[in-house]
């Protein structure tokens, strides 16, 4: 409460002297009221989990140390990332859709460097193109993308099915993160490794789009690694004999 006290002290026995007021304002009600309104606002607030997104994070699968840098050559694929530049350096742009040209070359399994002629150039190389495509409006896949959805079907059909149950309230979001963890670790089924390789002209958003192509693809065996020599040599057959420069 406030209170204002008059003070005649300094004023008193002059004619017109002005009177000195002294005000005094106690805080303590608004204390307790701030503690009130504390109180009311933690009863009545509804605490919401916050949204975060999934991702499907590489597996931490226990690998005898002999087999950390082997795999079964059926499961492996091998991605070199490639952007084409101009002559100053620049990402070229893709007329038609107005995106970067990210090339993905790609081969399975191990690579094929026979050179029977010796010529230096790889007879038959095993390795492929594709581009970062995606889906079309009927869900069908395209690019890069439908390879690596079809090495990984297994996977995306058992979790699909979860999915379904989850979209229909059959299960709660914890309870779908945690089957397709374990669907996706699942060592029975036929699973991809994935081996993510940046070439010297590749760029930031290429090396980006791989790895959203390996949470789409719900893809939990990956890695990225430098590019060798037999790489570019499959590159450069690749290019030669289908006279690309």
């Amino acid at each position: 409460m406030a209170q204002i006290e008059q003070s005649d002290k300094g004023g008193k026995g002059k004619k017109g002297g002005q009177k000195k007021m002294a005000i005094h304002v106690d805080f303590t009600p608004m204390v307790d009221m701030n503690m009130l309104l504390i109180t009311f606002f933690m009863l009545c607030t509804t605490m919401i989990k916050s949204q975060t997104l999934q991702i499907a994070l590489p597996s931490n699968e226990k690998v005898e140390e002999a087999q950390q840098n082997k795999t079964k050559q059926s499961e492996a694929i091998t991605l070199i990332l490639d952007t084409e530049r101009d002559a100053d350096g620049n990402v070229m742009m893709d007329l038609e859709t107005g995106k970067p040209k990210h090339t993905v070359y790609y081969y399975e399994g191990k690579p094929v460097v026979d050179d029977e002629n010796k010529d230096g150039i790889i007879d038959n190389p095993n390795i492929k193109v594709e581009k970062f495509i995606g889906n079309s409006n009927t869900g069908e896949t395209f690019g890069i993308r439908n390879i690596l959805h079809n090495r990984n079907k297994q996977v995306l059909e058992k979790i699909n099915v979860q999915k379904e149950k989850w979209r229909n309230k059959e299960l709660t979001d914890e309870e779908y993160q945690t089957l397709a963890k374990d669907i996706r670790n699942d060592s029975t089924l036929v699973r991809p490794v994935v081996i993510i390789k940046a070439g010297p002209n590749a760029s930031y958003e290429s090396l980006i789009s791989a790895l959203d192509e390996m949470q789409i693809n719900q893809i939990s065996r990956y890695q990225i690694d430098n590019i060798n020599g037999v790489d570019s040599a499959l590159i450069f057959a690749y290019k030669t004999l289908n006279g690309i420069k």
